[in-house]
């Protein structure tokens, strides 16, 4: 069973014009999405990808269940997530997505591990979960899940820095974590590069790939096409509509590509071994 199934899926807006009558029938209807079918098996990493205006942020904002389709269907993990209440979407956005943004959303004042722990403390009870399951943590679990999540993304030697106190490519690090700590069915990621350079950007790729390797889903919103090759399917929208469909087929691998970058860059001279100038041979 897919992880995520949407069928059909359509988001209108209705707006009124400043010529519109009282009963509404000048208004202008904004169809945002046009019947979208899309499906992700667990494992997965697809690129969503679209010009301005394609239609991109409305189906991340329903595939991150921050918003309801105006018709069709979207099963998450086997939740029909069109039909749920407010609790059950709260339960959906905690427990079963893993969310990333491009500004990070860290807490300034918060370290690094109490960043990650944050959806612990708000972490949801299932409907057929018991109050004692493992789901209600303690103070020293929630810490030691954290801590393990944090050393995941290479972070063990930060975990009490403050946010101010890391690179840009560090605290995306952290986000990924806080996305991950709660083990959801997918991370959807919104343009998570857009604030990074080269090189962060690259760590970052590479960190996604590699865990969508260990089994991960993730579905990246990108506008970059270099990008996209770091991922195995890429869906393009237009006019809100799927317009294709496709697999990767000459995928890139971010770490290696890292390394070419700082051999480029003369970022590895520390790494070789120094030259030694005429005066030193001859000493």
């Amino acid at each position: 069973m897919p992880v995520i199934e949407l069928r059909g899926i359509k988001r209108e807006y209705r707006m009124e014009s400043k010529s519109s009558s009282k009963n509404g029938a000048d208004a202008i209807i904004v169809r945002a999405l046009r019947g979208v079918d899309f499906s992700a098996e667990s494992g997965e990493f697809v690129s969503v990808m679209g010009p301005s205006g394609s239609g991109k942020s409305t189906l991340m904002n329903i595939l991150g269940c921050l918003d309801k389709p105006s018709g069709g269907t979207y099963t998450l993990d086997g939740i029909e997530t069109s039909v749920s209440d407010s609790d059950t979407f709260a339960y959906i956005r905690n427990r079963k997505i893993g969310f990333v943004f491009q500004s990070f959303n860290l807490l300034a004042r918060t370290t690094a591990l109490e960043n990650v722990e944050l959806p612990l403390f708000y972490r949801r009870r299932g409907k057929n979960e018991d109050r004692g399951a493992s789901w209600n943590r303690s103070g020293s679990a929630r810490k030691e899940r954290a801590t393990t999540v944090l050393r995941e993304v290479g972070l063990e030697q930060r975990m009490d820095h403050f946010p101010s106190q890391l690179s840009g490519g560090q605290q995306q690090r952290v986000a990924i974590a806080r996305a991950m700590v709660n083990d959801p069915a997918f991370i959807l990621a919104d343009e998570p590069t857009g604030n990074l350079d080269t090189g962060m950007t690259l760590e970052i790729m590479g960190l996604f790939q590699e865990l969508n390797k260990r089994g991960k889903t993730i579905i990246m919103v990108t506008h970059e096409p270099e990008l996209a090759v770091y991922t195995k399917r890429i869906i393009t929208l237009r006019d809100g509509e799927l317009v294709s469909d496709e697999q990767v087929k000459e995928r890139r691998n971010a770490l290696d590509d890292l390394a070419k970058w700082k051999q480029d860059h003369a970022l590895l001279s520390e790494q070789a071994p120094a030259e030694q100038s005429p005066a030193e041979e001859a000493s």
